[in-house]
């Protein structure tokens, strides 16, 4: 698949700081920061707010028992000197989390943004326990979400506290005073105090177990667009992220862990690394070879001149041709586990005017971060010291320890902003390989995978097969649904408590047991749990469960739309009748869309809604398709209604960003395996859009008082949707596997991939599905 767009014009840019040198558009990065510091912004220019995060040090002193100052909980620090600082509770990776909750905590205790020093949370699985996924994590779009309430209760049980601190001192009622900018005020005689006057009193206040907050109309930080705390040490290069980690006396190590997924390794020959010159020593694991030297291109040199025997094991001759056979037989004849059922689906179908089924397949998806996995250990004492960055740090301590046979509290980790995840880091396997390797090292040792190991040794997003049928009655409105979704269950592996009891796992089925239209009134969604071959893993992905439900719902209602023969936004407009919050962003998304206005030949609209994470969003895709069969993107609108937005500019950030995530996974990204190896490795056969491929991306936010949404996945979900129903708009041709097929929406292909997605009355689909026969799929044209 190839895009086209205008070709843009490019100029060198040379930015220099004392940190690192950028030279960009020329393609070259020179630099690494060697160091930590508070690095407050020295331009206020680059970004007025001011606050910078902490050094892994100072964290360690303002968040560890030993701070002398006012704590009054987990989040909350300030020194006598008037330093505020905040302790973030969930990882910054590029979402704006450090910002929007320490915006959350700042609004009630009245203090600036430009006052606060942020501090990630270090790893405590009691204190910073995330409320909706109840461990210590950064995932699934729960941040904002489960730090609404706490975070801002948190602020304002301070702010009382100093308060009252300060009107004790003053001899006066603690209500005639008031706070701002981290300061107590005494309005009727004018007296003030910083907050660091009052800190050693306010220490002694009870902490108040009630607290009234703010009204939204009285919010002086949320909802407005203040500039991200964490850009300016991005702009200059201060921020240390876990491949930046240097620590006196650190080697480098690189590894090459087994090709074939449960192999072992059988045999090393290493003379050959040992010659070159920085190598120091060859580690030996049970499934991979590391090497350890001065600098890393010593290491990764020393790697490539090993000879290296293996024992592949039991996958050495798998396919993904296998992979989906295996899924199809699950999917037809595997055990299915109930997920939701009301009335009677099979007569409602047999009864229905029409009726229409399909089946849509999913691929393996790779995470793909900018930053590739990188973790520096110091194993020593009888435990470890941990720098990197992860989504789970309570976790990569457990890990740590277990593998030392030592107690967690043996194990110190410090954690780091994350050059994108997108779920990569809610995995600790890169942690556990160098807290192996340092085991073996008397100095602390920095292993860094190269992006070749980190799209080959992945844990990936789910296969999905899900198969589908509806019947309508004379209007077109679903009167019957059945859906069946066979996939690997990542919950029975991550946290196998979430299963429910009857073995359904509620991600491979959210946002498809309940959709954005609701429950329809005879329906059955039932889950076929498929079992990988061993030691093939598969892991979470950015949009999570909805990412797959959303895709297969909204393709199919845009199915649905065409065999009732009505519009596709107005069918859904319909089916939203009493859904008011996804009715408003169908509507602002189609009128900015500019939805039933004229196209030139080859082109098309599709159009999504969904409700997930919390928030409601609906996209429009506008494509052109070629007699090639090339997909350009035209034009993309979004109207989204999350709640109350932290920061409507974070908010169209993560939207943007999220759409064209979607967009690159759905146009050319899936992984696929030969003779048991992954086939793709970086970036140019696991590829994503370029800058000019990106057409015009408008967000439209529509501002409410409901409680915050998740926004950070939310643009994914949408996409792949959008895009296919935009392609079968330009075409005919109904994609119903991802990813696009170039050779698919070739013109003179298009006729030749006609299918049969519409039954004629009289041809129960629901009853093919349950005598287990194999419905149709594929691409469709539609007569």
């Amino acid at each position: 698949m190839t895009l086209q767009a205008p070709t843009l014009p490019t100029a060198e840019v040379e930015v220099v700081t004392d940190r690192r040198r950028f030279v960009l558009g020329g393609g070259l990065v020179l630099g690494l920061a060697v160091g930590a510091t508070k690095a407050w912004a020295q331009d206020r220019r680059v970004n007025p707010a001011g606050p910078q995060p902490l050094s892994t040090e100072d964290v360690s002193a303002a968040a560890g028992t030993g701070f002398r100052g006012f704590a009054p909980d987990a989040f909350i620090r300030i020194t006598s000197d008037n330093q505020v600082i905040l302790i973030i509770p969930n990882v910054e990776m590029g979402q704006g989390v450090y910002h929007g909750e320490a915006t959350l905590i700042a609004e009630e205790l009245e203090v600036g943004l430009d006052q606060v020093l942020i501090a990630p949370a270090p790893p405590n699985e009691e204190l910073y326990k995330q409320p909706l996924l109840q461990f210590q994590g950064t995932g699934g779009s729960t941040s904002i979400r489960g730090a609404w309430e706490p975070l801002r209760k948190a602020g304002a049980a301070a702010r009382t506290m100093l308060i009252t601190a300060a009107a004790n001192r003053w001899g006066v009622p603690p209500g005639e005073c008031v706070a701002e900018r981290a300061m107590v005020m005494h309005p009727p005689t004018g007296r003030q105090l910083p907050y660091g006057q009052v800190v050693d009193d306010a220490a002694r206040v009870p902490k108040p177990e009630q607290v009234a907050l703010k009204d939204p109309s009285r919010f002086k930080l949320i909802g407005k667009m203040i500039r991200r705390v964490d850009t300016p040490t991005k702009v200059n290069g201060a921020a240390i992220y876990g491949i930046d980690v240097m620590v006196p006396g650190m080697k480098f190590a690189a590894a090459l862990p087994c090709p074939w997924r449960g192999g072992r390794l059988a045999a090393v020959d290493d003379s050959g690394a040992r010659a070159i010159q920085g190598v120091l020593q060859v580690v030996r694991l049970p499934d991979a070879v590391a090497v350890v030297g001065e600098h890393f291109w010593a290491a990764q040199q020393g790697l490539n001149a090993l000879k290296v025997s293996w024992t592949p094991g039991p996958n050495a001759g798998m396919s993904s041709e296998q992979l989906w056979a295996s899924m199809e037989q699950a999917s037809l004849n595997g055990p299915a586990a109930v997920a939701h059922r009301a009335g009677n689906p099979e007569r409602a179908l047999e009864d229905a005017r029409t009726r229409v089924e399909a089946v849509y397949r999913q691929p393996f998806l790779c995470h793909a971060p900018m930053e590739p996995q990188a973790a520096v250990v110091h194993v020593r004492g009888g435990g470890a010291e941990i720098w990197c960055g992860t989504q789970v740090p309570t976790s990569a301590v457990a890990a740590a320890a277990k593998i030392l046979g030592a107690a967690p509290e043996a194990v110190l980790l410090h954690n780091h902003v994350i050059g994108g995840a997108f779920g990569r880091k809610l995995e600790t396997d890169y942690v556990e390989q160098a807290v192996r390797v340092a085991q073996q090292c008397p100095y602390p040792v920095k292993l860094v995978w190269t992006r070749e190991q980190d799209t080959r040794h992945d844990n990936y997003r789910p296969l999905y097969v899900d198969r589908i049928s509806a019947g309508l009655d004379g209007d077109g409105r679903p009167v019957a649904w059945r859906h069946r979704v066979t996939a690997a269950s990542v919950t029975a592996r991550f946290a196998p408590a979430g299963m429910r009891p009857n073995g359904v796992d509620p991600d491979a089925v959210e946002e498809v047991e309940d959709t954005v239209y609701g429950q329809f009134p005879n329906m059955h969604v039932d889950y076929v749990q498929w079992r990988p071959p061993p030691g093939l893993i598969v892991s979470w992905w950015r949009g999570v469960g909805p990412t797959h439900g959303v895709f297969v719902v909204e393709s199919f209602v845009d199915e649905l739309a065409h065999a009732a023969k009505r519009d596709p936004y107005e069918y859904r407009r319909d089916l939203l009748r009493n859904q008011p919050r996804g009715r408003a962003v169908l509507d602002a998304a189609a009128k900015a869309a500019g939805w039933g206005s004229d196209l030139p030949d080859g082109a098309g609209r599709g159009i999504v809604v969904q409700k997930s994470f919390g928030s409601f969003m609906a996209v429009v895709v506008e494509v052109a398709v070629t007699d090639e069969g090339d997909v350009r993107l035209r034009r993309i609108t979004a109207a989204v209604d999350s709640g109350i937005a932290i920061n409507p500019s974070v908010l169209k950030q993560q939207v943007e960003g999220g759409i064209l995530f979607g967009l690159s996974a759905a146009l050319f990204n899936e992984i696929t395996f030969r003779d048991g190896q992954v086939e793709q490795s970086n970036f140019h056969d696991y590829r994503q859009l370029r800058i000019n491929e990106t057409p015009p991306l408008e967000v439209i936010h529509l501002q409410t008082n409901h409680p915050p949404g998740g926004i950070g996945e939310a643009g994914t979900t949408a996409a792949a949707p959008a895009l296919c129903n935009a392609i079968y708009a330009a075409t005919r041709v109904r994609l119903r596997e991802l990813p696009v097929r170039r050779r698919r929406l070739a013109r003179d292909a298009r006729r030749e991939s006609r299918g049969a997605g519409l039954l004629p009355l009289g041809v129960g689909a629901g009853a093919a599905l349950l005598a287990g026969t194999a419905l149709l799929s594929g691409e469709e044209d539609e007569p």
